[in-house]
């Protein structure tokens, strides 16, 4: 007899992030270690947290996006955050140019950086980062526990693999 129930959905981790951070970019090497160590059995959803500070994180996190929508968003997240400098000196061009590297089209991120197609998602994102307690970038969280790694990432990745693990164990019990 064959198991027909339905897969249970994987334990999410949510990044708060903005592409313009330094501390996200430090961040990368954990989340890719993460993703290489669970796969599938881990959901890692990148939540926008644009700050104030950074003035082209609010047009950076439109164009994730707008890379989600063209199907690569995650390579696009790893492009611009491997590359925070660029970001700084040129700005919004820089988006469109990563986009054109990846394959995307380009002409359509340009557009949905002016027609502003994406800005209702970050700012919900952003709302929803506030009202959890999310004050700085990377912040995670993962089984109710938030994880604030804008001062110090030291240990992180290994308290989320403690908790990812205790909750894929749960889900097998």
């Amino acid at each position: 007899m064959s198991d027909t129930s339905p897969a249970r959905p994987a334990p999410v981790l949510d990044v708060w992030c903005e592409l313009q951070c330094p501390d996200c970019r430090t961040a990368l090497d954990d989340l890719r270690a993460l993703r290489a160590r669970y796969g599938d059995r881990l959901e890692l959803r990148l939540r926008h947290f644009p700050l104030e500070k950074h003035k082209h994180a609010f047009a950076a996190a439109q164009a994730v996006e707008e890379a989600v929508e063209q199907g690569k968003g995650w390579p696009y997240v790893e492009a611009v955050l491997d590359r925070v400098a660029e970001l700084d000196r040129k700005g919004e061009p820089f988006l469109v140019e990563v986009a054109g590297e990846l394959g995307l089209d380009a002409e359509e991120f340009d557009t949905a950086l002016i027609d502003g197609r994406h800005i209702l998602i970050v700012d919900a994102d952003q709302a929803e980062g506030k009202a959890i307690g999310v004050t700085g970038t990377p912040t995670y969280v993962i089984g109710g526990e938030r994880l604030d790694g804008g001062k110090s990432q030291e240990g992180l990745r290994e308290r989320i693999e403690e908790i990812a693990d205790r909750l894929l164990a749960e889900q097998e019990a």
